[in-house]
């Protein structure tokens, strides 16, 4: 899952990216609105962490801006305007979640993974394709009932392949949506952690390599 952060207190924004990439996330920061509004027109984030209040442009202007363009990623505004009456006005100007500081992580966490379940199309709560599972709220996968010990990358590259079977996932998807801005798309990291996870996922062999196209996942 790919999130992005736009909040001027970089401080609490870095400290929520680090949080949400112990999570398995992939998440970038920015700290003004302009920036924060091309960075979500650009690239294909699943959510979009949202203060109100930032420099540059107005949290609200950003999400009316996100709209406009038919963006796809929920967005989750995260404000210290935290009352009834500004919930209420949030979410009329449609963001899909509203959460005001002092939050606790796990709420945050918790309503992140609510609003990547709510994609299009929707996502169950618990990915399954044959004898694979992944719960990715708990962070447990198994195969066959096996539990299996992985890493946050392979997790997350999981999660993506059970999420969109049976289609097929270009290497250049998984690398916009498991890794964050700074992966250099020349690297071998999509073919190093997809190795990892098939040892892991152990035999006979679920992942498939489709020619000139990526990989799925199958029974």
């Amino acid at each position: 899952m790919r999130v992005l952060v736009i909040d001027d207190d970089r401080e609490l924004a870095e400290t929520i990216a680090t949080g949400l990439r112990r999570e398995g996330m992939a998440v970038d920061v920015v700290v003004d609105g302009r920036t924060g509004l091309e960075r979500a027109q650009v690239n294909d984030y699943d959510i979009v962490v949202l203060d109100r209040d930032l420099p540059g442009l107005h949290g609200d202007d950003v999400l009316a801006e996100l709209l406009a363009a038919g963006c796809r990623g929920r967005v989750l505004m995260l404000t210290a305007a935290a009352g009834p009456d500004d919930l209420v006005d949030g979410l009329g100007l449609g963001a899909d979640d509203y959460l005001g500081k002092p939050f606790d992580f796990p709420v945050l966490v918790a309503r992140i993974r609510a609003l990547a379940r709510r994609a299009q199309p929707a996502v169950p709560p618990v990915l399954r394709v044959g004898d694979v599972e992944l719960d990715p709220a708990r962070r447990r996968a198994s195969r066959a009932g096996r539990q299996l010990a992985l890493a946050p990358k392979e997790l997350a590259l999981l999660e993506l392949l059970l999420a969109s079977a049976p289609r097929t996932v270009s290497a250049e998807e998984m690398l916009e949506r498991v890794w964050d801005e700074y992966a250099d798309p020349a690297t071998q990291a999509v073919k190093i952690t997809i190795s990892r996870l098939r040892a892991k996922l152990g035999e006979p062999a679920v992942i498939e390599t489709v020619a000139k196209a990526g990989y799925r996942i199958g029974p």
